[in-house]
């Protein structure tokens, strides 16, 4: 039959043969084979599960070495073993189990502080996994730092961005380029729309929370700018002379010089009228207005004091570096200070028809005393350091242990530089002093007591709770400079751990760092693509649910109130206030404190 194949008997088929060489190559391909299935099968068996939670940067060496443990199967011991060959450094027993009603989890803590060596780790647990893998060194937070204060530049407003070959996908044409006077300025007309910061993942651009963020950015550099001055941002100044932190933060200074009338009073806030689509930056072409109160005297007192206590922190920090940018920054301080003596209350609501962040604050009181002290520690007149002894009494009650200072609260920072810039009032000095660290010692010890090691209370898990959790942090570390105490630093690192995997999610809440971060920010720049533009502290748990997809989540412990998803800008928003203490204790841990 054509086509077919004749069957020949068994017998009489053919016998293949092979050499004793042939043999023990299809031996060595068969075990070769074997190999790579079984490591395959072990590695998909050992998958990092997120029922261990680290500090995903990494540990420094000399600090407390904390992980923590959340299993249904309560564990016995843990070891540490070195990533690159899988061998056990260091065993240990895990603590007995604690409950945290704040995330309903029963935590086991795992203590491998005496392991110091540099290097790259995990830890394992019997019948409850691996970890994430986690480094042990004094950089370890080397490129958080970097990519927290590069995410500024990612944030510029008025010109082209891009982050260049590390990241080739992250660039933007120029933004915002069309700016005018809205009605409720006063004025009309064009009005310059350039440089500065968008303010969070919208395109906004406002005075009173700059103020906060350009002010610790500030205070980062003054405090820590020893081991930051040859910190390279590679951004486009780079190379000029000026530390690029500088650098960046003169970027959003010269916007806030924009918003300065002739008068020296300041407006609130540069926005469109509305909030524009999830676009790109260069997309948006909505007219950035200048907006103010709707009546005289147009501008408000709240943005004009953070504006003059910004500008005399610059011009401390830019005088050895550009001595006649530090005296442009202290004269607009001194303008705006004159202002606000004759309107020390006008409060900013969004006028009608603007529908853009509102930043009200009920009392400018506590900007005013920012103000006179930072005039006074840039200047020394007596005039400054009059008023602020006359009025600081009143603000001592904002040193406590449960409430670090916000864009809406800047009395601690008026008073820690008033104490961190040796006040010639001893008793005003000494008080602040043993104020801070009396609130210090209690946040400790709530910290201490809490199975997560943070510095959080029930309370905190709101609109920006991660960024309270950085604010604490650098709220112990202003209190260590005035009274150098180790667990106010130490307590400040659990609240980094905590921010970067040490938490219930076993997720760093900052884009792209460690092996496990959050992916799907409320950042318009970041929709659509691969990988949200790096360095971004999400806002974080939040017990309020003011979103539409946070109302989905049914009610449960507040730190558990969190959802990874672009839609919930009540909880994975990001914001320059947030990033900025981040960026301070971040500084901090450089020096491997």
């Amino acid at each position: 039959m054509q086509g077919a194949v004749k069957h020949l008997p068994y017998r009489t088929r053919p016998v293949w043969r092979l050499s004793h060489t042939a043999h023990r190559a299809l031996y060595s391909v068969s075990m070769k084979l074997a190999a790579i299935f079984l490591i395959s099968l072990c590695a998909f068996a050992a998958a990092p599960t997120t029922d261990i939670k680290v500090d995903q940067a990494g540990y420094l060496p000399h600090s407390p070495k904390l992980a923590m443990v959340v299993s249904h199967t309560l564990a016995k011991e843990f070891s540490v073993r070195r990533a690159g060959n899988d061998s056990v450094v260091l065993r240990g027993r895990l603590a007995e189990p604690a409950s945290d009603p704040d995330s309903g989890d029963i935590v086991q803590e795992a203590d491998f502080t005496k392991l110091d060596k540099p290097g790259k780790y995990y830890l394992e647990v019997p019948g409850v996994g691996r970890s994430w893998e986690f480094g042990i060194g004094p950089d370890v937070f080397a490129r958080a730092f970097y990519l927290s204060m590069r995410s500024y530049y990612g944030q510029r407003c008025g010109t082209a961005v891009d982050l260049g070959p590390e990241f080739p996908a992250y660039k933007h044409a120029a933004c915002h380029l069309e700016g005018a006077y809205h009605v409720s300025s006063g004025k009309t007309g064009p009005h310059i729309s350039a440089k500065g910061w968008h303010d969070a993942g919208d395109y906004g651009r406002y005075v009173v929370n700059s103020g906060i963020s350009t002010g610790t950015l500030l205070w980062t550099w003054e405090i820590f700018g020893g081991r930051l001055k040859q910190v390279t941002l590679n951004i486009p100044e780079s190379g000029n002379g000026t530390p690029d932190i500088l650098n960046e933060i003169r970027w959003n200074l010269d916007w806030m010089l924009s918003m300065q009338d002739g008068d020296g009073g300041v407006w609130h806030k540069q926005s469109s009228e509305r909030f524009c689509d999830f676009i790109p930056p260069e997309k948006d072409t909505l007219i950035s207005y200048v907006i103010g109160t709707g009546k005289e005297p147009y501008k408000s007192s709240c943005a004009t004091g953070d504006f003059a206590a910004v500008m005399a922190i610059a011009a401390r920090a830019y005088r050895p570096f550009d001595a006649a940018y530090a005296e442009k920054c202290l004269r607009a301080a001194r303008q705006a200070w004159t202002w606000l003596e004759k309107y020390p209350d006008v409060l900013f609501h969004n006028p009608p028809g603007i529908q853009t962040g509102d930043y009200g604050d009920g009392d400018c009181a506590d900007e005013h005393l920012w103000a006179a002290a930072e005039l006074w520690r840039s200047t020394g007149d007596q005039a400054f350091e009059r008023y602020f002894l006359d009025h600081f009494g009143a603000f001592r009650k904002t040193l406590k242990p449960n409430a670090p200072p916000d864009w809406g609260n800047v009395a601690p920072l008026a008073l820690w530089t008033y104490a961190l810039g040796h006040g010639k009032n001893a008793e005003a000095v000494a008080a602040i002093a043993q104020d801070s660290a009396s609130a210090a010692q209690q946040i400790v010890e709530r910290a201490s007591r809490h199975p997560y090691r943070i510095s959080l209370t029930s309370a905190d898990y709101i609109w920006g709770s991660n960024g309270v959790a950085a604010n604490y942090s650098l709220q112990l570390l202003v209190a260590n400079a005035l009274r150098p105490d180790r667990r106010f630093v130490e307590t400040a690192l659990d609240n980094l751990h905590y921010l970067l995997g040490r938490n219930t999610f076993s997720l760093s809440w900052v884009t792209q760092v460690g092996a496990n971060p959050y992916h799907h920010p409320h950042h318009r720049p970041s929709a659509g693509l691969p990988e949200p533009w790096p360095g971004l502290l999400s806002g974080g748990p939040n017990r309020g649910r003011q979103d539409a997809a946070m109302r989905k989540l049914p009610n449960g412990p507040p730190a558990k109130m969190y959802l990874d998803e672009l839609a919930s800008y009540a909880s994975n928003e990001v914001a320059i206030n947030w990033n900025a203490p981040l960026v301070f204790v971040l500084a901090a841990a450089l020096a491997g404190n």
